[in-house]
């Protein structure tokens, strides 16, 4: 029976995710094929230059940014700190993600349940697909119904899009990237593995928050942070995983 290469390659991705172990199972990683893609940007600051094509193996990345919720069972299970704003009356809630947590928080976390913080290219390769998009749902400019964003100018909260502060995980489908990961522009930056420029004490974010302007919200937009700092009220991650 003849199967089109559409569907044939929709089947081959539905069966690769299903074989991918959920180690946290409200929150599932979601398989992202290996391939080439447009990596950078000659428009945006210099540490986003250039735009290059570059080869990235297959990854699998959680579905949302790690909760509140799960990050609390961490703490439970291991004993570690919470997070800064854990019990915050906004910030603080179930179903929302964690905040004020240092880039070591994030890796134990994710080390934890066997997995890592993702890197810059994959963070970025999540965010945009294979065609250099400039945000995850295509080139349309963010609004409040793809994006937890801020105000035009830097750096204060916007409840146009719903929520003075975070959103929860699971908002915003219209902002889904085309492998279905959600919230990759906004809610909270997300640390990635990588230092900055070589400097290990400062560690690479992506993906803009709460109260990015439009300048911060970008899928090439870059933040270099000190890894220690855990006071961050817009500041989180989510984790990743290699499949070859």
């Amino acid at each position: 029976m003849w199967i089109s290469r559409a569907l044939f390659l929709l089947m081959v991705l539905a069966t690769d995710a299903s074989a991918v172990e959920q180690p946290i199972p409200d929150n599932p990683l979601i398989v992202i094929p290996g391939g080439r893609f447009i990596y950078g940007n000659d428009d945006g600051n210099a540490n986003e230059r250039p735009r290059r094509s570059i080869e990235l193996e297959a990854f699998a990345i959680n579905r949302t940014e790690i909760t509140n919720g799960q990050y609390q069972r961490f703490v439970a299970a291991t004993g570690h700190r919470s997070a800064y704003y854990g019990g915050h009356p906004m910030l603080g809630i179930d179903g929302r993600p964690v905040v004020g947590v240092s880039f070591g928080d994030a890796a134990a976390f994710c080390a934890h349940h066997g997995l890592r913080l993702p890197s810059e290219q994959e963070y970025e390769r999540a965010a945009r697909g294979t065609d250099g998009a400039r945000f995850p749902w295509g080139d349309a400019p963010v609004d409040g119904a793809r994006a937890n964003h801020g105000n035009d100018i830097c750096c204060g909260s916007d409840d146009s899009d719903g929520y003075a502060m975070t959103a929860p995980a699971d908002s915003y489908p219209g902002g889904a990237s085309k492998d279905g990961v959600l919230n990759l522009l906004g809610n909270v930056w997300e640390w990635t593995q990588d230092a900055y420029q070589g400097n290990e004490r400062h560690r690479v974010l992506r993906g803009g928050a709460w109260n990015s302007d439009p300048v911060h919200l970008t899928t090439t937009y870059r933040l270099a942070y000190d890894a220690d700092f855990r006071f961050a009220a817009n500041g989180g991650f989510r984790c990743a995983r290699s499949l070859s």
